[in-house]
């Protein structure tokens, strides 16, 4: 179905008018939930990353599952014979039963679903990165505000219990005041390219659906359901994949929220497709307690040339560990090097008695479930878009740099790249009618 934008708000409008008429003229209000109650749930994208989410949420009732691609929405509607089917997210999200939504769907739709379902009142779980641009993360973190929403993105090592340990090592003032971080992933989406040549649309696929906000092209092969990642248009390359996992972790401990500046190198820039080796170089400034930073970010075939000054332990066996991603805090006292799940200390004979400081955070009950807990009983997820937000707009604003091949200082306050204009083209990007954030 192709909407015009004058039937999109009409339709957004009826579905709000059936909200308020259900609960009053205020539709955060709408279905106040018990504890013991379990929440009505939209699911929005089902296959591949989707199915991790759709696990962890499937304690609570699932009514309505979305897809593009019918093939996918025929393997949900068997899982859940009682959820009613759509291929357009913008009809599942009419239906004014829902409480709440999870969105699993490519980058580029990311924002147009969670802010119409938050404009309906609903809670909103999405994949990272949030947003397919800066200003959309700064966008889904006004409308959770405003509507008083309960959010989550999908940062699931968030929950794991080395983060918080290494969080609490970082805060704790183990390693000294950090003013330098190196992260590094060893994943690569790259090199995606567009052909023109006219080619079939396979008939389980809405591509017309699936473009969403994009403008309109012909069927691309070799895009759906996973290469999209190695597109400008519709996803970010590795940095837009890993970062807000890896990034995470430095943001959580060192308390950041905006850069002030940043840069990025990598090979020659391509119209179409995200490059296959990118370093990216962002500065924060000091905070309290926290000095000034020098954030680094490395992908493909890079790595920080300071790990090549650390001597990796050999097990039993001779067989030397290995970092193929990670995060390097490099303190005044101090190292830590962390990935998912271990920690290290450095330099070794330095650290050798260390005995870790006292747990001030405490265990997850789960991902999911700390959403699931924040919707039923008040407060919210600790990857709520507030925070996900500025880690997510900082992660997207390595990729601007790279694209305008040009280091420029961030005004966060106002979205505004400084003395840089052809990267503000990037930082808010136009819609196709009928899906406007």
């Amino acid at each position: 179905m192709r909407l015009t934008r004058r039937s999109f708000l009409s339709l957004t409008a009826s579905a709000i008018l059936g909200r308020s008429l259900w609960a009053g003229t205020d539709p955060a209000s709408w279905r106040k939930q018990s504890p013991n109650d379990k929440l009505n749930l939209g699911i929005i994208g089902v296959n591949n990353r989707a199915k991790a989410n759709i696990d962890g949420v499937k304690g609570e009732n699932i009514v309505a599952v979305c897809d593009v691609d019918s093939k996918y929405l025929d393997g949900a509607k068997a899982a859940f014979p009682k959820a009613e089917g759509y291929a357009d997210f913008r009809k599942l999200l009419e239906r004014t039963d829902l409480d709440a939504v999870v969105i699993s769907t490519a980058d580029h739709t990311h924002a147009p679903a969670a802010a119409m379902a938050m404009k309906l009142g609903m809670h909103v779980y999405c994949e990272k990165p949030l947003t397919h641009s800066v200003w959309e993360a700064r966008r889904l973190a006004q409308l959770a505000a405003e509507n008083k929403r309960v959010t989550q993105m999908g940062t699931q090592i968030h929950a794991g219990g080395n983060y918080r340990r290494v969080v609490e090592i970082i805060q704790a003032g183990s390693i000294g005041p950090v003013k330098e971080v190196h992260v590094w992933c060893g994943k690569g989406w790259s090199n995606g390219r567009l052909i023109t040549e006219v080619k079939p649309t396979p008939e389980n696929l809405n591509w017309d659906l699936w473009q969403g906000p994009v403008a309109e092209r012909t069927f691309q092969p070799g895009i759906h359901p996973a290469n999209w990642r190695k597109f400008w248009d519709y996803g970010g390359g590795t940095l837009g994949d890993m970062g807000c996992h890896f990034m995470d972790l430095p943001f959580w401990a060192l308390k950041l929220r905006h850069p002030d500046s940043v840069e990025a190198e990598g090979p020659p820039v391509h119209p179409d497709g995200t490059p296959d080796d990118l370093r990216v170089r962002w500065t924060f400034p000091a905070n309290g307690d926290q000095p000034a930073l020098k954030f680094h970010w490395y992908d493909g075939g890079a790595r920080p040339k300071i790990l090549a000054d650390i001597p990796m332990r050999e097990d039993a066996k001779g067989k030397k560990e290995s970092w193929g991603s990670g995060v390097l805090f490099v303190g005044e006292k101090g190292m830590l090097m962390a990935d998912y799940g271990r920690y290290r200390l450095l330099p070794d004979e330095q650290f050798k008695d260390f005995k870790a400081p006292p747990k001030t955070i405490a265990d997850s009950m789960g991902h999911y479930n700390e959403w699931f807990h924040a919707i039923k009983n008040g407060g919210q997820s600790l990857c709520n878009f507030d925070y996900s937000g500025a880690l997510s707009e900082t992660v997207l604003l390595g990729n601007v740099a790279y694209r305008v091949g040009e280091k420029f200082s961030w005004d966060a306050a106002n979205l505004k790249p400084i003395n840089c204009p052809k990267a503000e083209p990037l930082i808010r990007r136009t819609y196709r009618a009928g899906w406007e954030v």
